[in-house]
């Protein structure tokens, strides 16, 4: 008897940040089998290769719920790229993607398909920021500052991102014992003029450098524009994999509007022999 359930998947990039999405309305994976699935099929040798694993649930309430488990296994309250790419491959399964809703577990999305493979993501104003949190001193950095867009992230800023050993740098900052027990995403940023950001993301869950970061981005510009090095309407994140847009109107920590906006992109679709 063949007991193999064979699960159809889409492999998706937003920016270079990569995943493998389910449509989990029809699969109805509870948490343990999503982040068995991701353990079993994220790495990038012996499985499909990702960065997380997608599922798009159904709700009652609006248009659809994300779930999204990284790399190792653990669950992700929020992937804004992740989210960017879900929300393109709900408009692929027949939604209407010029006004989607979704709930997750960093709370209500908004989101609409503004071009060809091009997603804008409307999301909630960040919280808990923090400045002058301490940074271990094998880390080589003294201080970074904390805040939540919609995961953990500690941000600094450098002279030069491209000179920078986040191998060395990144798992310490990451589990900063001031960061308390989940840690956070670390990101690296270099300020190149009013409107524009270069930024290398290390981040948990993944535990390694990523092609790019969507709360990383978020989280990337609304501190800096806090510390007045750059200014919206728009502010351009160029990180590793591509360029994500954030537009922010207002007080950084308290938008009138905050957005990110970028590439989302179906790679191939294949099937899994679980």
């Amino acid at each position: 008897m063949n007991n193999t359930l064979v699960v159809e998947f889409t492999k998706m990039s937003g920016a270079g940040n990569d995943f493998i999405v389910i449509d989990n309305r029809f699969y109805h994976f509870g948490d343990e089998e999503l982040s068995r699935l991701a353990t079993t099929w994220c790495p990038r040798r012996t499985g499909v290769g990702a960065d997380g694993v997608l599922a798009l649930n159904s709700s009652p309430d609006v248009d659809f719920r994300m779930r999204y488990f990284n790399a190792d296994g653990s669950r992700g309250t929020m992937c804004g790229n992740g989210a960017r790419c879900l929300v393109l491959f709900a408009t692929l399964a027949g939604m209407d993607g010029s006004n989607l809703v979704f709930d997750s577990d960093a709370g209500m999305y908004a989101a609409r398909v503004t071009g060809p493979s091009r997603v804008r993501l409307q999301v909630p104003a960040p919280r808990d920021y923090r400045e002058d949190v301490a940074m271990p001193e094998a880390s080589g950095f003294g201080t970074a500052s904390y805040i939540w867009t919609g995961t953990e992230h500690a941000v600094v800023f450098v002279p030069k991102v491209s000179i920078l050993d986040l191998l060395r740098s990144g798992p310490t900052m990451r589990n900063a014992p001031a960061l308390g027990e989940a840690g956070a995403n670390v990101d690296y940023v270099e300020v190149l003029s009013q409107n524009a950001l270069r930024v290398r993301t290390w981040e948990k869950g993944v535990e390694a450098e990523t092609l790019a970061c969507g709360t990383g981005a978020l989280a990337s510009a609304v501190v800096a524009a806090q510390a007045a090095h750059v200014s919206g309407p728009s502010i351009d994140v160029h990180m590793p994999g591509g360029t994500l847009r954030v537009h922010m109107d207002g007080d950084p920590l308290a938008p009138d509007q905050l957005a990110l906006e970028g590439e989302a992109r179906v790679v191939y679709r294949g099937t899994l022999d679980m």
